[in-house]
């Protein structure tokens, strides 16, 4: 099977969420016996010629076309796409959703492929978000109204209708009209090869926060709950992997107790194994309070510090909300807090490192996240539904 794999908004390689979800699909799905051909932006720093597609074969036998347009201009990239399509012949096409993207659905359309869309956001932003509301404006013009929403839902609602199936970690991402047997619910992973756990001899125990340093992500609250266990004079020290714009504000929180944090920044995706070694256990305080999109949703985030965590078995504290609250089970795999309780979060953080069952919990997070959370299931979820579609498109 040949698959043709849009990504144009992402950069690769790279050290964010997105960049390892699409290489770790990319080199699963080969390893699986497809034929990848992946389109993504080039590396951070790396320049080429707009409208140019640049091809090359990694070590793996995954094809790799880079484009160097901005993420806003995606759906530009139509007739280049279309030329590729025509070109390779592929069995299936997947897209990567994005607002301004759908190149390659438009293309999969026209050349009568079946299209697989993966959707990891919420396509409908919430109305307090500037992108609706100026899409909401837009509809006046059109005609159907708002009642058919503006150009970006329309367009959206088109793609949705054009893809065989679309694969996303929580159905509400996807607008309610969109019939719900097309749409497949598919958590991310973890690379459970890459991570492996690996004994702690320190007599003092090692919190780690590993991500993106955004508000909602918690990692401010992560270091008020840190200052707590200082304070109740409990030792141990607090492992901050990542960057991102709540990374002043962390330090400052941080400042009366610079001996009892470490900042590693931000790392290649290989540093972090090594990094998780150091740990006894892992740290994920979502506050969903703080991201509209996940307030009208539910949380759809597909948390892949969680399952890397899990991978490297640590036992990990997390938000007590669906769906993290089936992935970490109290006293199985972790414990759970209260979204946005400060003391609660320091709690559970305490309880987990001073159990007598800590190392067995972080021994079934390496077990339930083989089973059921890593890249290569994902892949394997992912190969059947290809296979399905290709299958069905033939029929």
């Amino acid at each position: 099977m040949r698959v043709l794999y849009i990504a144009s908004g992402i950069r690769v390689p790279g050290a964010f969420g997105g960049a390892i979800h699409t290489s770790e699909v990319a080199h699963g799905l080969a390893a699986l016996g497809v034929e990848m051909h992946i389109v993504v932006r080039p590396p951070a720093g790396v320049r080429q010629l707009p409208w140019r597609l640049c091809s090359a074969v990694d070590a793996q036998g995954v094809t790799w076309h880079t484009l160097d347009l901005p993420k806003a201009a995606s759906l530009l990239s139509y007739p280049l796409i279309a030329r590729l399509v025509r070109r390779l012949r592929p069995d299936a096409v997947m897209e990567r959703y994005y607002n301004l993207a759908g190149a390659g659905v438009l293309a999969a359309w026209r050349a009568k492929l079946p299209a697989l869309l993966e959707v990891n956001a919420l396509i409908v932003d919430p109305p307090q978000v500037r992108k609706r509301r100026i899409d909401d404006l837009l509809a006046r013009a059109l005609p159907g109204g708002v009642q058919r929403g503006g150009p970006l839902r329309r367009w959206a609602a088109w793609q949705c209708r054009h893809s065989a199936r679309i694969v996303t970690p929580l159905h509400t991402t996807v607008p309610p009209e969109v019939e719900r047997a097309r749409i497949v619910e598919l958590p991310w992973g973890a690379n459970v090869a890459a991570f492996q756990p690996q004994p702690t001899t320190a007599a003092a125990p090692t919190w780690v926060f590993l991500g993106s340093f955004r508000h909602w992500h918690g990692v401010t609250d992560f270091v008020r709950a840190a200052n707590l266990l200082i304070e109740q004079g409990v030792a141990g020290r607090f492992l901050l992997i990542g960057d991102g714009p709540e990374r002043a504000e962390a330090e400052r929180l941080a400042a009366a107790h610079p001996e009892r944090f470490s900042w590693a920044g931000a790392v290649p995706h290989a540093d972090v194994p090594p990094l998780l070694a150091q740990a006894t256990v892992g740290v994920a305080p979502f506050n969903p309070a703080r991201h509209p999109a996940l307030l009208a949703a539910g949380f759809f985030w597909s948390p892949l510090k969680i399952y890397e965590y899990m991978a490297a078995g640590l036992p990990v504290v997390t938000a007590n909300i669906p769906p993290l609250d089936s992935v970490i089970r109290p006293q199985q795999e972790g414990a759970l807090f209260a979204p946005g309780n400060i003391a609660d979060l320091a709690q559970a953080m305490r309880a987990v490192a001073e159990s007598p069952q800590r190392a067995a919990m972080g021994q079934r997070a390496r077990t339930r996240v083989e089973a059921r959370y890593s890249w290569a299931a994902h892949c394997r979820e992912l190969l059947h539904l290809l296979e399905q579609m290709t299958e069905a498109a033939h029929g």
